[in-house]
């Protein structure tokens, strides 16, 4: 009996420790693609989501509140490159999705999975910028797969989301994007109630786009180069397209030219 119990905790300890590596294998290969979505409104405010990387050539998926009444929007990847300015390619009508686009080439990419196949209780792994802290990882469960009566599903998941993670990949065991977070409930009395958007809904809107995904046997690509990146050059470019577009919102016929 004795040695019954021992053979268990050795096969219990196994288990958590190889739970415990494929964390760090889908941080450690997805880590890359995972970016800082950064927003000037157009009240002047500035807001901070998460994205993650679908094409080498720059796009980039967010939820649809990150992108909305924006001025202004770019993108810092995890080693401190900012890219130039991304533009909104398409935003969905049912769920919380938003596809951005920036100038790019080479660029490190996830891979989606299907959503259907999820179930209840698999275990996931969420890399965000919970309060522009970058490249958060957590993990937890899909708490359970919900259908709503408009007929949306949404994931609920227990990793913990907080502000600024909007737009995080949830991935599956393999390292696969299956869901994108975009909301919470907060309170006092509330624990982990987070919600995603299924990978499917995110497939649908990348075709609908007219964009092709990398095939799943594709290697990961290199991250952009910080010595490439002239961070005051482009302070400067993002400042005046700031400014310009801000003089067109206080007076929407545009600054008269001298």
């Amino acid at each position: 009996m004795k040695k019954l119990f021992s053979a268990l905790l050795i096969l219990l300890c196994c288990l958590s420790a190889q739970a415990e590596n494929d964390h760090v294998r889908i941080a450690r290969d997805n880590a890359p693609a995972v970016v800082a979505v950064n927003t000037v409104r157009k009240d002047g405010s500035t807001f901070t989501g998460t994205g993650f990387v679908l094409t080498p050539d720059g796009l980039i998926a967010t939820t649809r509140h990150v992108s909305d009444d924006t001025l202004y929007i770019n993108i810092t990847f995890n080693n401190g490159v900012v890219s130039g300015e991304a533009v909104t390619v398409l935003s969905a009508g049912d769920v919380d999705l938003s596809l951005l686009k920036i100038q790019a080439l080479n660029l490190p990419t996830v891979r989606l999975a299907d959503s259907d196949k999820v179930q209840t209780g698999q275990p996931i792994t969420v890399i965000g910028n919970p309060r522009r802290l970058q490249n958060t990882v957590t993990a937890g469960l899909i708490s359970q797969v919900r259908k709503k009566s408009n007929g949306v599903i949404w994931h609920q998941i227990s990793a913990p989301i907080s502000p600024s993670s909007s737009g995080s990949p949830v991935f599956n065991a393999d390292g696969e994007v299956i869901s994108i977070a975009f909301a919470s409930y907060s309170g006092n009395n509330n624990q982990n109630l987070n919600f995603a958007v299924p990978s499917n809904y995110l497939a649908k809107l990348v075709q609908r786009a007219g964009y092709s995904l990398p095939q799943k046997d594709a290697g990961p690509q290199t991250a952009p180069s910080a010595q490439t990146n002239n961070a005051f050059i482009a302070h400067i470019k993002k400042a005046w397209v700031i400014l310009k577009r801000l003089l067109r919102v206080d007076n929407p016929k545009g600054p008269t030219e001298k």
